[in-house]
């Protein structure tokens, strides 16, 4: 890895923690060196932004793998059911990044950014599809099967509320773990 390279994962890293905790949906590109005067890690937004949709697209994929691996034993009856529940824990631990790709996708600032998110969204749709065996992967370019990947994060989607997280070692209040309690 490049001194380049590993600049550019910190500087993503932090960015990831900007946006879960502020969950605005803004693109935090106020961090430190995403728009240094010299050298900025990212080329424009629209790298930025590709950047956040594919370290959610291999967490959502880890995710899924790790809910469909648990099974039963997780309570989910079918492929289906673990991938809705892998879409909904990525986004809770990734709530403010899920909130950037969303107002991308629908309020693109250009034609490229609009362009990458239906490809990014059909590509997820896609995915979404195969691993809940509604689709083979020689279907993933066929509309029903974009389609029921659709419908899959549709229902993900219904069961899913944003909440900031905290940054890294700050603790929680007991008034917070209460919170946490009586909401579940």
């Amino acid at each position: 890895m490049t001194a380049t390279s590993h600049r550019r994962g910190e500087i993503l890293r932090a960015v990831i923690a900007a946006a879960d905790h502020r969950c605005d949906g803004l693109l935090p590109t106020d961090v430190p060196g995403v728009r240094a005067a010299t050298h900025p890690a990212f080329a424009d937004d629209l790298d930025l932004l590709g950047a956040l949709q594919l370290r959610w697209h291999a967490r959502l994929a880890g995710r899924i793998e790790r809910e469909q691996s648990a099974g039963r034993s997780a309570g989910h009856r079918t492929l289906a059911d673990a991938v809705v529940a892998a879409w909904r824990a990525t986004a809770d631990e990734m709530p403010g990044v899920r909130l950037v790709l969303d107002r991308a996708a629908t309020a693109p600032t250009d034609e490229r950014t609009a362009a990458a998110f239906a490809r990014a969204r059909a590509k997820e749709h896609a995915t979404l599809a195969v691993a809940a065996g509604l689709a083979g992967t020689s279907d993933a370019e066929d509309p029903r099967a974009l389609a029921a990947g659709e419908r899959l994060e549709e229902a993900a989607r219904l069961g899913w509320t944003p909440a900031p997280r905290r940054p890294v070692g700050q603790r929680r209040t007991l008034v917070d773990r209460l919170r946490a309690v009586l909401a579940a």
